[in-house]
């Protein structure tokens, strides 16, 4: 199921499935309601945003009963994450996936979001969107994932990121496969048990956040990847951002990871994860990867009605 667009008017409700919403957040999440209003848009919150009864936000369950009211309200046409954090797997179980189904519409985040857009397309086969949250439209020093967010979802634009992004190829190849994927932490934690995500002939993209992953952590989650056949399965493999003060990148450990023991395409670039070019990727979207063409990743259907 691919979501509609949005249009002026339409109204977006904004989670916090990972950590609340606190003071320290507001400046941006005022601006962001700021910014949004001016662009046309209605702005609706879930009730528990902001509440934090066990000290880094409140109940899975009510963070939960946001997202389900959320897909169930009539009025609301996209759904926006307020901002990251470290557990938002913990509402997988009480999220009303039948209900998701009955009401498709665009649902988007990063970061910790990586859990419940995997999870949210497993399950309903709706498409979700790895891309900024509510608070990062206006929290970095660009607007990127504003334009982003207006040309991917108010203009329909069929694309990954701009035409100025630079890609690396680390391994030459063609690969075709839906796309899945987000923070390797997150990813990392749906590849087993009852949340699992098929990974089979799938193109997976990667990014990770140096400032609380250090390489070894990093190296630990590529190979629990790898002991548990990720790589044997997917068609192909998309790195994104990773900043460590070591200077070791996430792409020279996922290569000596795989001691050159896999047959698909690796490309690299520098527009999504935590950084300011945040690409919005379409979660369950077709897509294909060749090396030889200068932007590398071309979707293969439209990413929004």
């Amino acid at each position: 199921m691919i979501p509609n667009k949005l249009k002026k008017g339409d109204t977006i409700g904004v989670i916090a499935p990972s950590n609340c919403i606190d003071e320290g957040d507001l400046e941006y999440i005022n601006a962001s309601i700021s910014l949004m209003e001016t662009s046309g848009f209605k702005i609706k919150f879930g009730k528990y945003i902001a509440e934090n009864t066990f000290k880094y936000g409140t109940d899975p369950k009510k963070r939960a009963e946001d997202i389900n009211t959320m897909f169930a309200d009539k009025d609301v046409k996209a759904i926006m994450c307020a901002k990251g954090g470290e557990d938002s797997n913990s509402c997988l179980d009480y999220i009303n996936y039948e209900i998701i189904k009955e009401n498709p519409k665009i649902i988007c985040g990063f970061s910790d979001n990586t859990s419940i857009l995997n999870v949210i397309n497993d399950k309903t086969n709706l498409v979700t969107y790895h891309g900024p949250t509510f608070k990062s439209l206006t929290s970095w020093d660009t607007e990127y994932a504003y334009k982003e967010f207006m040309l991917k979802f108010a203009k329909a634009e069929n694309y990954i990121g701009s035409i100025e992004d630079e890609y690396e190829t680390l391994k030459d190849g063609v690969a075709e496969g839906k796309l899945v994927g987000g923070n390797l932490s997150l990813f990392s934690k749906l590849i087993t048990g009852k949340y699992s995500i098929n990974v089979e002939n799938k193109i997976l993209f990667l990014e990770e956040l140096g400032f609380e992953s250090s390489p070894e952590t990093v190296n630990s989650n590529i190979y629990y990847l790898k002991q548990n056949g990720v790589f044997d399965k997917i068609s192909g493999l998309w790195i994104g951002n990773y900043y460590h003060k070591s200077r070791i990148t996430l792409e020279e450990i996922i290569i000596r990871a795989l001691e050159d023991n896999y047959n698909f395409p690796i490309i690299k670039s520098e527009n999504f994860g935590h950084i300011d070019k945040k690409s919005i990727i379409p979660i369950g979207i077709n897509a294909r990867i060749n090396t030889k063409d200068d932007r590398k990743v071309e979707l293969l259907e439209n990413m929004i009605n």
